[in-house]
């Protein structure tokens, strides 16, 4: 409804989930893709990495309640143009809409200067000082476990088979040190991969 009634934007199409944002933002090649951090079968940040690898024409503006500085080092280094609180929509979504399109870059004013310092320290690390364990595909199937999926559905959902989801599994336990789900699910809410409400087990 904020977007619909601004003069300079045009919504041109909206998604379920992470995998749906992928399928529209490649058939409509939006100028901005506005973007939920947190959404079922594959979370916003992942779903922004996939964008910008496949459509890097494409920007994104992720949307977040989290206001902690380390989440918006993980938007950048996903390849957003931007974010914005979303307890601070309205005015501020719209400028950070407009500044991605222009090709630039859109940050809250209260954590701008902070991320940029962290990001500058991240950067000038000596090469080989470990980051974050997971491949791309592994933090996927991390977030559809954390969920609920089975095996079954992962391997369906994914389009493998589901020998190869059980090997993506034990590498992920391997990785983080995880004994079983519960320890996955507490690992993916850390990860900002999920809700703190996980689905039950």
């Amino acid at each position: 409804m904020v977007l619909s009634a601004h003069p300079s934007i045009e919504v041109v199409g909206e998604a379920e989930d992470g995998h749906q944002a992928v399928e529209q933002a490649g058939k409509l090649r939006p100028d901005v893709v506005v973007m939920d951090i947190t959404m079922p079968n594959l979370n916003g940040l992942e779903a922004t990495r996939l964008i910008r690898r496949d459509f890097s024409e494409v920007q994104v503006v992720i949307l977040t309640m989290h206001d902690n500085r380390a989440y918006y080092l993980e938007f950048a280094k996903a390849g957003a143009a931007g974010c914005v609180l979303k307890r601070s929509m309205g005015t501020e979504l719209v400028t950070a809409i407009e500044a991605a399109a222009r090709g630039e870059s859109y940050l809250p004013p209260s954590v701008a200067a902070t991320v940029l310092a962290d990001y500058r320290r991240l950067t000038a690390r000596p090469t080989g000082e470990p980051g974050n364990p997971l491949t791309a595909r592994e933090r996927e199937i991390l977030q559809l476990v954390a969920e609920g999926r089975t095996n079954r559905e992962i391997a369906d959902l994914l389009v493998l088979s589901i020998k190869t989801v059980q090997a993506h599994r034990a590498n992920i336990m391997e990785k983080i040190d995880a004994h079983d789900r519960v320890e996955l699910v507490r690992y993916a809410v850390r990860a900002g991969l999920i809700r703190e409400d996980p689905a039950p087990f």
